[in-house]
């Protein structure tokens, strides 16, 4: 089979099963990717915890129990692992507006933009196959002899869309699929006062690009795997929203920061958000009232929950604080969150009035009555402290700094803070003589996530300042 140019862009197959809601709510129960690119297919799939609980016919229909999701990971853990593998490539799903609508109003929750170009594999089947009076995935999968071993489970739809790719190719040359998916996705449009130069110059590599306006003035700070192909999906013409629009309009230049791979290019990116304050970035924003829950032993030795800024605390902690919050209303929301999910008293972790002799929560029996005596306090600390588990923070794994090795870059950390990023090993050791940089939520989110995929050599004298020979192998 001739291989088709669009490999070189890369391909997600996409298909998720969801509770039958809106994609205005949460509820996706399970997603699938399947990447495809020139060098192999790499598969994908996991369960998703929804909002509400799944009808009976669609248990039915899909297998997937209510059971089954009780414990699954929400969207938001899985976000940063569906972002990086849709990141850059062509989305390819069957009635893609219905799986492209709902993980990119998952991800709009959260305040992220996600804008791939997007190929309607029903629409595909239209083209190449306009005798044909039907295109659902029931009638390619007859029609083709396809073999996805199953059906209405995430990862065997979309891999019968990878079967019918692979299908369609071994009945139509590759130019013309190529052509028939470009024009059913768009070809990107450079803006008329962008220099092609700054395009061409792109490589299709790891890296972080920057968009400038006029005066020179930062509009946006991205990163991906994918330099040249993240850039260019920015003017493919199918805006999602009217900021989006307004940024293509308002590039001017383009400039670009290679780096050795993903973590390079995440640090980057965060460090020059931080730096440049682009108007067009809202994350990863510098946060000055950073607050955490600290959970605590009180003067009776009651365990008790406060809300501390991070200027009170040692950062980054050692043990005791969950969740970081980027505001006071974020942290509490999360809190009052888990008491409903976990029957916890919110009167007496402070998320409510507290009015003596009486808990309108308990009223509802959406509690145990723990502020009224009627749960003992030492059960009601436990459920809490367990309820918290999943925010609790990292703490750091090392006894000392350490470089994180990826390609020919030396990334150095100590304590979730990054000392910067060098290539060899006596400048990582110079780098600690510096002045240490603070704590920033959004690189602890980083290291936590990227850290125990990469190979991690320490220093293992007291103070390594001093020896530049001083990194040994770790792992």
């Amino acid at each position: 089979m001739p291989q088709s140019s669009l490999l070189r862009q890369g391909l997600a197959f996409v298909d998720i099963e969801t509770t039958g809601g809106p994609a205005q709510a949460p509820s996706i129960t399970e997603i699938a990717i399947i990447q495809v690119d020139d060098t192999g297919v790499r598969e994908w799939a996991s369960l998703v915890r929804p909002e509400g609980r799944i009808p009976e016919h669609i248990e039915r229909l899909t297998g997937i129990r209510n059971e089954q999701v009780a414990h699954a990971p929400r969207f938001e853990d899985l976000a940063d692992e569906i972002f990086d593998r849709l990141d850059g490539r062509i989305f390819v799903a069957h009635n893609a507006r219905f799986d492209h609508g709902h993980i990119k109003a998952a991800f709009r929750r959260m305040g992220v933009s996600i804008r791939p170009r997007v190929l309607c594999t029903v629409k595909l089947s239209r083209r190449l196959f306009p005798h044909e009076r039907r295109h659902s995935l029931d009638h390619l999968i007859a029609r083709h002899g396809l073999q996805p071993g199953g059906r209405h489970r995430a990862l065997a739809d979309a891999l019968a869309l990878w079967q019918f790719w692979q299908r369609v190719h071994e009945q139509f040359p590759a130019a013309v699929v190529d052509e028939t998916v470009r024009r059913l996705i768009g070809q990107p449009t450079l803006p008329s006062n962008l220099d092609p130069a700054d395009i061409e110059a792109l490589p299709d590599a790891p890296g972080v690009y920057l968009f400038y306006g006029e005066n020179g003035s930062p509009l946006y700070v991205g990163k991906s795997t994918r330099l040249r192909t993240r850039v260019l999906s920015h003017f493919s013409g199918d805006y999602g929203s009217e900021r989006a629009l307004r940024l293509s309009q308002q590039v001017r230049r383009i400039e670009h920061i290679r780096c050795s791979g993903e973590l390079g290019a995440l640090l980057e990116e965060a460090r020059l958000i931080k730096a440049l304050q682009p108007v067009h970035n809202r994350m990863l924003r510098r946060n000055r009232e950073l607050c955490a829950w600290h959970l605590e032993t009180d003067l009776l030795g009651e365990r008790v929950l406060r809300l501390r800024r991070a200027a009170e605390m040692a950062f980054p902690p050692r043990a005791g604080v969950y969740g970081v919050f980027r505001s006071r209303r974020s942290a509490t929301e999360s809190l009052r969150a888990l008491c409903a999910e976990h029957r916890l008293c919110p009167p007496l972790l402070g998320v409510e009035k507290h009015t003596p002799g009486r808990c309108f929560t308990h009223q509802l029996k959406r509690c145990e009555g723990a502020c009224l005596g009627k749960e003992p306090m030492h059960e009601h600390a436990a459920r809490l402290e367990a309820a918290l588990a999943g925010l609790k923070m990292d703490v750091w794994p090392y006894d000392g700094p350490v470089a994180i090795v990826e390609g020919d870059s030396l990334h150095v950390v100590d304590n979730w803070c990054h000392y910067g990023s060098v290539r060899h090993r006596e400048d990582a050791a110079a780098l600690l003589r510096g002045r240490r940089p603070v704590f920033d939520l959004d690189t602890y989110k980083i290291l936590a996530r990227m850290m125990p995929r990469l190979p991690v050599i320490h220093f293992n004298l007291p103070n390594p300042s001093e020896n530049p020979e001083c990194l040994q192998s770790c792992r």
